[in-house]
């Protein structure tokens, strides 16, 4: 068996992945339905673009300080803090009835100081494996496992799918996140810097990376596929409210099922197919997943809940490999922060608006039309599979 650094022993970037996909999804999955409960419905889509209006702003120069200045796991500690912090008050504003614009604020605010940091966790992942094409699915497939108890501890400990008590859970997880960073090691900064420019403070060498193709490929890919991933945390659970499903919180970790076996055979994936079949793949589990949920049956549905692990694995996280594979191990976590920019960004921000957009002209007397809507997403995906199938072509045998 391959060993991991010294430094950072196997059980510390488990725990650390586990603990951070906790604190994102014990809130993220069940938001939907609380907004709705409390009379917020109208601003779902909003909400949830936060995010992307978030990546614009703190990845990319987030990630110039891990590269040039801060040791990551430092910077994870005191953005986990400030997260905690917004999280509270942004379910406070809910529970109390502060108002719409109050709530946004402080999700706005949260994602800014939550959305770089698994970005870095994954950056100092994978700077301390020696394989990482063997080693990071197996310890990714902690952070499935993390969101995967969250959405339990949810439904069925905290029974909150409709409550504000998920978004306090949620914040108790990141100040955990914030406590476990002391068990990190301080690594340093591969680019130390004394005189930094506007450019690298705000990140934009990882720019550069645009200038190759199939770099650029992967990062446009990225974010043009996610555009109508967007719709499955906000809609789905509310979809599965709709045909019965009681504890829906629950019922979408399935999704983390699938992503947890896929993750764990990444690495024998990897050494037998190409990168480009391997995208492709996770661009056609998005297909099937979103066209058996226009079947409108909570059979279909939850089938379609269990192919997101496919779908999002085989793009998304071998997406990160990639990086790790090809990109200068100087832009490491810049590039991890720009594939961040991409799908947090652009993806989420065009995606959780336009798919709201979308769903309000599915609306036919207060009622979704489910097989219309997920059909029109479907058709998006369908787009972006057959635009990555000619436009990605690999520089070598296993790319």
């Amino acid at each position: 068996m391959i060993e991991l650094s010294p430094i950072a022993p196997r059980w510390k970037l488990a725990t650390l992945f586990f603990v951070n996909a906790a604190a994102i999804g014990m809130w993220n999955v069940p938001f939907g339905n609380v907004l709705r409960v409390h009379g917020l419905e109208s601003i779902i889509g909003y909400a949830y673009a936060c995010s992307g209006v978030a990546a614009f702003i703190s990845p990319l120069a987030v990630g110039a300080l891990a590269d040039q200045a801060i040791p990551p796991a430092r910077l994870v500690r005191w953005l986990s803090v400030l997260a905690a912090t917004f999280l509270t008050l942004a379910f406070l504003a809910i529970e109390r009835g502060w108002g719409a614009w109050a709530v946004l604020a402080f999700i706005q605010a949260q994602s800014i100081c939550a959305l770089p940091v698994f970005g870095l966790s994954t950056s100092l992942v994978l700077s301390a494996l020696t394989d990482p094409e063997r080693q990071f699915g197996p310890l990714r497939a902690w952070a499935t496992f993390g969101w995967m108890v969250a959405g339990w501890i949810v439904s069925f400990v905290l029974r909150a799918d409709t409550s504000t008590l998920s978004g306090f859970a949620a914040a108790g997880a990141w100040v955990l996140t914030a406590a476990f960073t002391f068990l990190l090691p301080d690594t340093a900064p591969l680019e130390r810097k004394d005189k930094r420019t506007w450019s690298d403070i705000l990140g934009f060498a990882a720019l550069e990376l645009f200038r190759s193709k199939d770099h650029r490929v992967v990062f446009l890919a990225a974010a043009l596929f996610n555009i109508p991933m967007a719709a499955f945390y906000p809609f789905t659970p509310i979809q599965l409210t709709e045909l019965g499903v009681k504890h829906a919180t629950g019922a979408m970790s399935l999704g983390q099922v699938s992503e947890l076996l896929c993750m764990l055979a990444l690495g024998w994936l990897l050494a037998r197919w190409r990168l480009k079949w391997i995208f492709l793949a996770g661009m056609g589990a998005g297909i099937v997943r979103f066209a058996v949920c226009a079947l409108d049956t909570r059979g279909w549905v939850l089938t379609g809940v269990s192919l997101h692990g496919f779908a999002y694995t085989l793009y998304f996280i071998t997406a990160q490999i990639y990086l790790e594979r090809r990109v200068d191990p100087r832009l490491r976590a810049r590039a991890q922060a720009l594939l961040v920019l991409m799908i947090s960004g652009f993806g989420n921000l065009i995606g959780y608006l336009s798919t709201g957009w979308w769903r309000q002209a599915c609306l036919h007397q207060g009622h979704t039309q489910w097989p219309a809507f997920w059909t029109g997403i479907t058709a998006a995906v369908t787009v972006v599979f057959l635009w990555f199938a000619f436009s990605y072509r690999g520089q070598k045998a296993g790319t």
